[in-house]
């Protein structure tokens, strides 16, 4: 049995990578990476800096897909099934 050299699995795997969007499948919530001024009224709102956010990883599929930054805020709406849908706020972080 012939298995293709390595290149070839690495190669597969990044266009695999460049073709799905995770922010597509039906069991990820819907994340949106907030502007400055929505981030402003947000942390404004609470009463909050970012760092008191709960946190969630620059290395997540979900943010490398929205090409956010260490410092911005996302916020993730999940359905809910007695509020109809929640929102949480999250602060991208480092690894």
């Amino acid at each position: 049995m012939n298995v293709p050299s390595g290149s070839f699995w690495l190669k597969t795997k990044e266009k695999m990578e460049e073709e799905i969007n995770i922010l597509k499948h039906n069991l990820i919530p819907k994340h949106i990476k907030l502007s400055e001024e929505e981030k402003k009224q947000v942390l404004d709102h609470y009463n909050i800096s970012v760092t008191q956010l709960p946190q969630i990883t620059i290395s997540d599929p979900a943010i490398k897909e929205l090409k956010a930054q260490i410092g911005d805020v996302i916020k993730i709406t999940r359905a809910s099934p007695t509020a109809n849908q929640t929102i949480f706020y999250r602060a991208v972080t480092h690894d």
